[in-house]
């Protein structure tokens, strides 16, 4: 019986315990709370307008063939998703996106990084670094067109040279923006400038290049997407504009609301990515809005 108590006793601590262990922090707490009433407010204002827009078609308020209604758009987005469109063109759109946003934002953050191994090479290249990024990337479609064809890969490219330039600004901006302090304390203790890029350098620069992410994930998505209106025979873009001159509203409203799942969907799994590599700025704006409660 004693035996049979203490195992009782101690399987009720253990429970304590782990019930103890996933009770929320304070500021996990607020913001979980603040998270909860955010998301019933946006659902509230959604049903609003989808309950207003619907009754005033109902009521030939506004011109259902110039607006649409949620309900033909319903149908119709069951309709491509039953035939497999919509799904197909999403994939093509986010398939070119992605690969387009990883390919330039990696590429163009590592070239700004290795710019701080040598500043007469960065100031040469400055003015047209700056004179690239001020041009609207839209610009260079017809060109990528003609080089890489109307497939996924003149997509992929277009998205690639927007996210490029802006990336390697920002990672280069951030190579400059680090306490010189650090610097010349590593260097009192005997390290190289390897040795300062990768203790110093790149860590405090994450900071910029995730932000450089953030800017990035709508410009390859708004590239892609221009790229499919100019020449292209799959993709949320090649949909809209064809079922646009087709004067088909109700299938333009699902492209487009699917573009926005898509971008929000890929702006998510950058959030991601940055609480993973950044996880000091998570709990501190967590903290911030804890205190700001």
């Amino acid at each position: 019986m004693e035996n049979a108590s203490q195992g009782m006793k101690l399987q009720d601590s253990k429970t304590v315990s782990a019930g103890q262990k996933r009770r929320l922090k304070p500021h996990q707490a607020a913001a979980m709370k603040q998270w909860s009433s955010a998301m019933a407010w946006r659902f509230v204002i959604i049903a609003v307008i989808i309950a207003v827009w619907e009754t005033a078609v109902r009521m030939e308020l506004v011109n259902a063939f110039l607006l649409g209604s949620p309900t033909a758009i319903i149908q119709t987005a069951a309709s491509m998703l039953q035939s497999g469109q919509l799904v197909s063109d999403a994939f093509a759109t986010v398939n070119a996106t992605v690969i387009g946003f990883v390919a330039g934002s990696l590429l163009g953050s590592l070239v700004g990084l290795l710019l701080w191994f040598s500043s007469k090479l960065s100031r040469i290249i400055d003015p047209f670094v700056v004179a690239l990024n001020g041009v609207p990337k839209i610009a260079l479609a017809p060109m990528i067109i003609i080089w890489f064809g109307s497939g996924i890969f003149s997509k992929i490219a277009l998205a690639s040279v927007a996210t490029l330039i802006v990336a390697l600004l920002s990672a280069y901006q951030a190579t400059h923006q680090i306490d010189q302090s650090q610097i010349h304390l590593m260097k009192s203790f005997g390290a190289n400038r390897s040795q300062i890029f990768t203790k110093i350098i790149v860590p405090s620069s994450l900071p910029w290049i995730i932000s450089a992410f953030r800017i990035n994930i709508g410009l390859a998505l708004v590239s892609v997407v221009g790229g499919e209106f100019i020449s292209s025979n799959k993709g949320l873009g090649h949909m809209i504009f064809v079922e646009g001159n087709l004067f088909n509203l109700p299938a333009v409203w699902v492209g487009v609301f699917t573009l926005m799942l898509v971008a929000t969907c890929l702006y998510t799994c950058v959030s991601f990515i940055e609480k993973k590599l950044l996880p000091w700025n998570d709990s501190t704006q967590a903290s911030n809005k804890s205190a700001g409660v």
